[in-house]
């Protein structure tokens, strides 16, 4: 019963995180599609937040996929996130 209990608990906990949540605390990867017209120019975790600066694309800018990537210190429970951008 003991058990029961304790698996319960863990998948309550980890239903009510979000994708930024999870991707950050225990490794993983997530996309996020850009606004259309939008190039990525920085981005940082501040604690479970992901932040990313944004502006507008210049006109013979050609849109890519950046690669935001965590480098632990043991490289278990890694984080990657994704940006698309597009026109």
């Amino acid at each position: 019963m003991k058990k029961f209990i304790l698996i319960l608990i863990a998948a309550i906990c980890l239903c009510s995180c979000t994708e930024q949540i999870m991707t950050r605390e225990w490794g993983g990867e997530m996309t996020i599609e850009l606004p259309k017209g939008q190039e990525l120019m920085m981005v940082t975790w501040k604690d479970d937040d992901l932040f990313y600066l944004t502006k507008p694309m210049a006109e013979d800018y050609v849109p890519m996929k950046k690669t935001f990537k965590e480098n632990s210190a043991y490289g278990v429970l890694e984080s990657t996130v994704y940006f698309i951008e597009s026109r």
